[in-house]
């Protein structure tokens, strides 16, 4: 079977809920992708940053091998031998009493979303059914009915109302909106992405953070921060919220927390707030199962042993450094923070975001567009600087041939 036979079957049979770039992939090794036909290809998306530590990283591999050949699954009825050690390691790795495991980024925001308003009932002594949450525009947290309640983005929302209420939503980066929002004292948390990914990595001012941080706890309002893409060193610190020194009061976690492997996810938060929920009022049959925590462990050892926040630092700099270099009118904007970097697109004699897509993957380096003018970059951080140049030439000769088109 060739490209378009994989293809022509997803299309038949799988929902139309993507619109991927057309490429089947086959392997993957390091920061590199091969796909059905052999081809090979620089994954500069990594899986939404789902692969910070590079496809298939044998710790992790050999991690999830060795446990599946003894316990996969038993569910939260019992408990295993495997999640208390890992429950121990990642919350002292994050300096945080409590973890709540889940699966998808999607579900672990969820998680957060439930625990800030029962804090806010049981703790903050706001009426029950009278807790807001504070959103920015521009957001993404997931796809579930409640994450898009939060969204402004009609993709994401319209047509699946009614909506759930009770989200406030307002400007990004804007601490003048934040701190009007916050006068309202059934305000109970203020969800945020410390930069904002799937918007285009749209970075905030220096200080905003921490600004906003402060202004949380002015008023006893949960500062709680979706790290899914920006945590686990993809800026070039463990999370992104380090940058500022901020510690939030909720941290959800996902994606690269398993390696790429399999859907795991957290939340992360203090006793005063994760033992508000008690038993049966949460859970997941496959959060906290045995072979997602022995995988964790690992996917969480091999960022620390290999120093990729480090080399994400290092790297990103670089890399904008190159991109800033390219001569092209196309080329509008470069911005981004360690490994999580975008370049906005100026269309030219028709050619957009997509086009240049296009033609990166016919020279060798795959990405995606979002919101049809700006194109992410997130390699995995086990890159070095020669694949960085290298790299950048396929970008540049590619943004080349599209103008000259």
């Amino acid at each position: 079977m060739q490209s378009k036979d994989f293809i022509e079957l997803e299309d038949k049979y799988g929902a139309h809920n993507y619109h991927p770039l057309p490429v089947v992939l086959a392997k993957g090794e390091g920061v590199y992708l091969w796909d059905v036909e052999g081809k090979k290809y620089f994954d500069f998306l990594s899986a939404y940053s789902a692969v910070n530590q590079g496809h298939c990283h044998p710790k992790i591999i050999n991690a999830m091998i060795e446990q599946a050949k003894t316990l996969t699954l038993t569910s939260r009825a019992f408990y295993n031998n495997c999640l208390g050690p890992y429950e121990k390691y990642i919350t002292e790795y994050f300096g945080y009493d409590k973890i709540l495991p889940m699966n998808s980024g999607a579900e672990a925001d969820e998680t957060a979303l439930k625990l800030c308003r029962r804090w806010a009932y049981d703790k903050k002594g706001i009426p029950e059914n009278e807790a807001k949450i504070i959103v920015c525009l521009g957001n993404f947290h997931g796809r579930t009915i409640t994450v898009i309640s939060m969204s402004n983005d009609p993709d994401s929302y319209k047509g699946f109302g009614p909506y759930t209420p009770g989200f406030v939503k307002i400007p990004y980066n804007d601490l003048a909106e934040l701190e009007k929002a916050l006068q309202d004292p059934t305000v109970a948390g203020f969800l945020v992405e410390p930069i904002q990914g799937e918007a285009g990595v749209v970075v905030p001012d220096e200080g905003y953070l921490k600004k906003a941080y402060q202004m949380c706890k002015e008023k006893n309002v949960l500062f709680i921060a979706d790290e899914v893409q920006t945590g686990l060193c993809r800026t070039g610190t463990l999370l992104a919220c380090d940058h500022e020194e901020v510690k939030p009061d909720i941290v959800i976690l996902g994606k690269a927390l398993s390696g790429g492997t399999m859907p795991i996810s957290a939340v992360l938060a203090d006793n005063e707030i994760m033992l508000v929920i008690k038993p049966g009022e949460h859970g997941s049959t496959f959060g906290g199962n045995p072979l997602a925590s022995k995988v964790a462990v690992a996917a969480l050892e091999v960022l620390k042993e290999e120093k990729l926040s480090e080399n994400a630092e290092k790297m990103g700099e670089l890399f904008r450094a190159e991109l800033r270099n390219i001569k092209s009118e196309m080329v509008e904007l470069v911005r981004g923070k360690g490994l999580l970097n975008a370049i906005v697109i100026k269309p030219r004699n028709g050619k957009e975001a997509w086009d240049v897509c296009l033609k990166m993957k016919e020279n060798g380096l795959l990405a995606k567009p979002t919101h049809q003018h700006i194109i992410r970059f997130a390699p995995p951080l086990v890159i070095n600087e020669a694949q960085i140049k290298e790299a950048v030439k396929i970008i540049e000769k590619s943004i080349k041939e599209i103008e000259a088109a």
